[in-house]
């Protein structure tokens, strides 16, 4: 029998994908995980129960092996039995729970299939699956092998919370919410169902009340990790900062699982940088590339790191995007300096996601910058820079972009009072301006009210359409739209809702033509909105923006405003998602801009 493939060092074992500090992920992980007391001591007695077979002393180390943790032991035994009779379903179960507990997820899902063949009465193997399945990103997949075990074990409260999680994830909250009011009236001391409950509310924008229901689960289980590591979360979207430390740091010290502990460690992160704590926060911010974290990209980079502290003076150093668009172009800040710390000697090349890549070459006409290539690879982001093929050997160094924080921006004190680090096109601002003539009258205002990211909860941090109508009724403004995406619905409602036209610029993919859209920015009077690419990329280019901020914004980094883009003024509501207040305050102030 051929031996599984061994882990890869660049495998991960938490669930859900990431994002960029701006958004710390909650702990939603289906019950019943592989490798837990309750499944292990069930296999104990099953394999217990086998004593005339030959392979039961192998299945039996295997199981001890899993017992004390130590999963590479664990798959060394299963293989073992396996080696003896590749028919043991209960080899190939212990392969799946060793090769998931060491974040090789593929190898893991193969291994469950061959056991629920060979143990089809074992329903307890697709409830295994269903949660493989969730955690690779496919809950429609997930959400059958959750429905076949229910069936089989209706009562069941591991059932209701897995399904619920699927569901949740699908963003059918209310089916959710359908299936775990059930489990938790038959039997309502069970913390995770009440965890799980919280995620639904934290998902449709509603901390407050997420925050009730992590409640209840500590008060069922004080010593629950998960359930105070994303009450914490809540309380720094609202704007609970200190207190969302603690929790953050209390779930650490209940968390031995590295994928968790990698998970807590990044929200962390952003904790700490909202509390002006900004270098601690950057070395927190490393967790993105541990290998048991969730969603670590693996660069294919086969060159020597860089290190904060190691000398760049005369050294080529290759610089590569990460996270979202927004991120790239905020991170860009500290580029700067890396070429001032390069010397005139030094090279600095720049990898960046391909629509923004003639904005980079203009702003930094001394590097050579080219795009990165991203793929999914057996679930796992995979970034390649394919325009240095054949030429990696030039590159001394490399890093990503964000890891260079740990070194450029560790203060308040270290973010520089600079117009723009960013250069938009100046013909292509002259055109822009031209063009602007043949709007309606008055100050030209660009618009941002959403973002196309629509997972997370992310929507929590814009506030309804609705609540823009006396920004709207301003008067000597022509109201240009920056909004990409669909956005018919939004200008349809300012015309019949409002009697506003918003105004939509000619000629331009608001989604793909960025560097035309820096353009564009920089020839308006003013653009206001919420953070987004485009918010970003206008502050950088050196627009006047105003940005309406929420209480947990980490790249405040603890501050009013935003040290990135010093020219941003920035407008906070007095409570989390108290739109009201803020946007009458953009509206008094805008009337003044106008007149």
């Amino acid at each position: 029998m051929p031996r599984p493939a061994k882990h890869s060092a660049t495998s991960t074992a938490a669930l859900e994908s990431g994002t960029a500090p701006a958004q710390a992920r909650l702990s939603t992980e289906a019950m019943g995980a592989s490798g837990d007391r309750a499944t292990l001591n069930r296999l104990n007695a099953a394999v217990g129960e086998l004593k005339a077979l030959a392979v039961q002393p192998l299945l039996q180390n295997a199981v001890n092996a899993l017992r004390k943790d130590d999963h590479q032991a664990g798959a060394e035994w299963a293989i073992k039995a396996l080696e003896q009779d590749e028919r043991s379903g209960f080899g190939w179960y212990m392969l799946a729970i060793a090769r998931e507990l060491a974040g090789d997820f593929k190898g893991s899902i193969t291994c469950y299939e061959a056991a629920i063949a060979l143990l089809p009465d074992h329903a307890e193997l697709a409830n295994n699956l269903g949660r493989l399945a969730f955690r690779l990103g496919q809950p429609e997949v997930a959400e059958r092998l959750f429905r076949h075990f229910l069936a089989r074990f209706p009562d069941h409260p591991e059932g209701a919370n897995n399904l619920a999680c699927a569901l949740r994830s699908q963003s059918r909250f209310e089916e959710a919410i359908d299936v775990l009011k059930p489990a938790l009236t038959k039997d309502p001391r069970h913390p995770m169902v009440w965890n799980t409950l919280g995620t639904v509310m934290a998902e449709q924008g509603d901390p407050v009340n997420a925050q009730v229901f992590f409640d209840e689960a500590l008060r069922q289980d004080a010593g629950f990790a998960k359930a105070r590591y994303n009450r914490g979360n809540m309380r720094m979207a609202i704007g609970e900062i200190a207190a969302a430390l603690a929790d953050c740091d209390t779930a650490l010290t209940q968390t031995t699982l590295e994928s968790e502990r990698q998970m807590m460690r990044l929200a962390r992160s952003t904790i700490l940088i909202n509390l002006g704590r900004i270098g601690e926060g950057w070395d927190d911010y490393e967790a993105r590339l541990h290998p048991q974290f969730t969603d670590c990209t693996q660069f294919l980079v086969e060159r020597p790191r860089w290190e904060p502290g190691m000398d760049l003076t005369g050294k080529s150093l290759l610089v590569i995007g990460e996270q979202g668009l927004g991120d790239e172009i905020l991170f860009a800040n500290q580029l700067p300096d890396i070429v001032e710390a390069l010397g005139p000697e030094g090279k600095l090349t720049l990898a960046v996601e391909p629509r923004l890549v003639s904005l980079f070459q203009r702003s930094f006409p001394q590097a050579e910058v080219g795009r990165h290539n991203t793929y999914s690879v057996e679930g796992r982001t995979v970034r390649a820079v394919q325009f240095l093929s054949g030429r990696m050997d030039e590159i001394d160094l490399w890093t990503p972009i964000g890891s260079a924080l740990r070194q450029f921006r560790r203060s308040v004190d270290d973010f520089p009072v600079r117009d723009r680090y960013m250069i938009a096109d100046p013909v292509r601002v002259a055109h822009w301006r031209e063009v602007l003539k043949t709007a309606p009258g008055g100050k030209k205002v660009g618009l941002l009210w959403k973002s196309a990211i629509a997972s997370a909860g992310r929507h929590r941090y814009f506030s309804p359409f609705e609540q823009w109508a006396p920004i709207l009724a301003t008067p000597g403004v022509c109201f240009v739209n920056l909004q990409y995406g669909d956005c018919s619905e939004e200008i349809e409602q300012a015309r019949r809702d409002f009697g506003v036209e918003i105004w939509t610029p000619p000629g331009i993919d608001l989604k793909q033509d960025l560097d035309d859209l820096a353009a564009l920015a920089c020839a308006l009077d003013l653009v206001v909105g919420f953070a987004n690419a485009t918010s970003n990329i206008a502050a950088a280019c050196g627009a006047v923006c105003w940005l309406v901020s929420t209480p947990g914004a980490w790249p405040r980094v603890g501050t009013d405003r935003y040290p990135w883009y010093p020219q941003m003024r920035v407008f906070q509501p007095p409570a989390f998602r108290d739109w009201g207040p803020v946007m009458n305050e953009v509206a008094q102030a805008l009337g003044e801009f106008a007149a």
